[in-house]
Formats: structure tokens, sequence, C-alpha cells
């Protein structure tokens, strides 16, 4: 069948063929860094130390890898269920019924995804019409905004101050809930800034959410990596717990980042449309990689407490060595694996900084634009590094900041 011909005043995406939605969604400067660096070390020979992906530096441990190798063996390698094995919905139940002192039904409460990013994706789809607005505290993990966008929704960006350290502020975010909000996006431990959303603040925010009929979106990937008390779900602090809609992924706190294992749970009235729109894009997740996941949350679990205590005490050590770097600074992240790092001081964008960064003493971060409007003037680092290579790159960017600016 041949194209439709170009309307008669038409715009450049009826010229090339492209949509709208999909031409106002812009490269992730956390991905277009990773591209420079890769190029930058094709051509010369340089030892980059890569701060900029949160990605951990374990590998996944033998038990899980055992249990795809056995599951596959054994013949587990058809389609499951859209919603995931019965098996994996079921673990995943039961632990979320214990974590949050209400029942969770596998069958209808409970849908597997690959990874947290397509959880995510497919709960805005669905709880978000054309014009909705989808609320997102900023600083944020980009692919929200993406995400509302590709939806056709608004994504309404609520800064956080800088001054509090990106301290999850209620009364912001509860004054950009509307009539017009589909969802709110709430992420603890926040990345990029690694802040925890307060009990009072998530109360507050559901509460608010639930009167205008909007669904708040729990972002929880990080949740069982934080440092000082794990904080209660979401879902777990409010009475409108029907409004609440949880998200999680094997990726970070089993270090299963490449196995593409996430999932959702909620009321079934939502999940149950999430699940069937999971057809559309993925049909299932690799069958394998489901039984590996069963494994992580079922079995040994002294290998994931170990990889949190290594991140506990580069989270000490990255506090501790911003605070003697002149004109940097940072609020102590309360979990997952990054230190947000004010470098306003410094001349030029974010994304200027991050390039002398690369280019000039070859550190590889994320520049703080990526991560919405509240982010600029920042730069994230992963410490999801060993400690030799996190000292050399703080080593590099205190040379970067004192050859700039002088020492204090």
């Amino acid at each position: 069948m041949d194209r439709p011909s170009a309307a008669s005043d038409p715009g450049e995406s009826s010229q090339t063929g492209i949509s709208d939605r999909v031409r106002d969604i812009e490269a992730q400067q956390i991905r277009v860094m990773f591209e420079r660096a890769a190029e930058y070390e094709s051509e010369d020979e340089v030892d980059l130390v890569h701060l900029e992906f949160g990605e951990p530096d374990f590998d996944t441990p033998q038990h899980i890898v055992d249990a795809a190798y056995d599951a596959a063996s054994a013949g587990a390698t058809r389609y499951t269920s859209n919603a995931g094995t019965p098996e994996l919905r079921a673990a995943l139940a039961e632990t979320l019924s214990a974590e949050t002192d209400r029942t969770v039904d596998p069958a209808s409460e409970v849908v597997v995804t690959n990874g947290g990013v397509e959880a995510l994706h497919l709960a805005i789809q669905t709880a978000a019409d054309p014009g909705e607005a989808v609320v997102v505290p900023t600083p944020a993990w980009p692919n929200p905004i993406s995400q509302a966008k590709l939806a056709d929704a608004v994504p309404v960006e609520v800064p956080l101050p800088a001054e509090t350290g990106f301290e999850p502020d209620p009364n912001r975010i509860v004054d950009a809930i509307g009539p017009n909000t589909a969802a709110v996006v709430l992420t603890s431990p926040s990345n990029p800034t690694g802040r925890v959303v307060t009990e009072d603040a998530v109360e507050r925010v559901v509460r608010a959410a639930a009167e205008h009929g909007a669904y708040v979106l729990a972002d929880e990937v990080y949740r069982e990596l934080t440092y000082d008390e794990t904080p209660p779900r979401v879902a777990s602090v409010t009475d409108r717990d029907e409004r609440v809609l949880s998200i999680g992924s094997f990726s970070k706190a089993y270090a299963m980042t490449g196995w593409r294992v996430g999932w959702l749970s909620g009321p079934a009235e939502l999940v149950t449309q999430i699940a069937k729109i999971h057809e559309s894009t993925t049909s299932c997740v690799n069958t394998p990689a489901q039984y590996a996941a069963l494994e992580a949350l079922t079995g040994p679990q002294d290998p994931f407490q170990k990889m949190a205590d290594a991140f506990r005490a580069r989270r000490d050590y990255v506090v501790d060595r911003l605070e003697s770097i002149p004109h940097v600074s940072a609020a102590r992240p309360e979990g997952a694996f990054y230190a947000f790092v004010d470098v306003s001081a410094l001349e030029g964008t974010s994304t200027d900084i991050a390039e002398r960064l690369l280019y000039d003493y070859e550190v590889v971060a994320a520049p703080g634009q990526a991560f919405g409007d509240g982010g600029e003037g920042h730069l994230r680092l992963s410490f999801a590094n060993d400690r030799d290579r996190l000292e050399l790159g703080l080593d590099r960017l205190e040379a970067m900041v004192r050859t700039e600016l002088g020492p204090e």
C-alpha cells in the first residue's frame, strides 16, 4: 500500500513520516555521554572512569544463573502467560503481602515486565489519556517524562529545591496535582539524588491524587538499596492503596540488569488492563529469566546483603570525599547508588561541564540537565563501581575543579 500523500499544509513530521510524539522525544543525555565516551575510547588510548551508568559492578550470583540454566534445560523455553509465570507472581504476591500488610492476589494484581522501564511505560499508557497530566518531581530519571509524551499525555515537572538537597517537598507536589492529573510518579529512593520520600509526604501525595481520581506510580526499584532504614512501601502507608501502583525490578538490588525482569502490582482494575496491553508490547518476559528472578527472590539472600553493604561503604566514601573538594557539594544519598553533585560554580551548562570532564580528565558522568528542570548545574556520579575506580574518578574531578576555580 502506498503511503498517504502529504497534506496541503504539511508539517515536518508528515513530510518525513515520523510522528510528532516520537520526534518530540530527545535522546537521553546519559546515553549520549556513554556513546561519546565509547567513540573517544575507540579513537584514542584512554583510561576512562565510567561513572555515568547505574549498573552494579557485581556479577549475578551463581545460584541465579544456575536456576535459569536448569529451567531452560528442563524445557522452560516457551511463552508464559502475558502476566508472567504463576510461580513468580505467587512469590511476588507473597512478598508484597508481607511488606504491605494487605493481601495481594497473584492472579489479578501482579504483572511481570521487561524491567522496571516497561512496568512504568505500561502503567502510564494505561492510566493516562491524551492531554492528561503526569506529575513528575525533578530531578528525576528521564524515562517517565518521555513515556508520558509517548502516551500523548502532558508531563508536569515539579522542580524540588536544591537548597534543601532536593528533599521531596509534598507541598510542591500536591500543588501540581489537579483535576486533569492522571498519575503522579514517586521515585523513592530517587534516581539521581538518592533521597527518600518521607511517610508523611507519601500519605499527603496519595491523598491528593486520590481526591482527583489519579494514581500514584510508586517507583521502588531502589528500595532494597537504602542505607539507614528500609522505608515502607508506598502502598502500606496510606488508606488509599487502591490508587497506588507499585513498581519494582530485579536489576539493581540483585545485579540482574541484563536479565530484564521487573514487575508491577496494584488494584486489579488497573493491573488486568496492563496485562492486556503487555501482549501488544513484548508478550511476556524471557522465560528462563523469570525462573532466575524467582530464585533471586526466594533463594539465598546473603550475596545481596553483601552488595548492599558494599554500596553503603562506597556511599560513605563518596560523601566524605566530595566534602573535601572545594566549590562542589552533594546531598547525602539515603539510597540508590548516585551522588548528585552541585558543580554550578564551574563555567557552562551541566553538559558543557560533563564534556570537559570527559575529554580533558577522562571521567564519564551524567549531566544534570538529563534529569529534568531541577537538575541543571549538577552532575550525577554513580558509585556502582569499585573503590579504586571511584578514587581515581574523584581525584580527576578534584583536579578539574582546582584547575578551573583554584583552591577554596
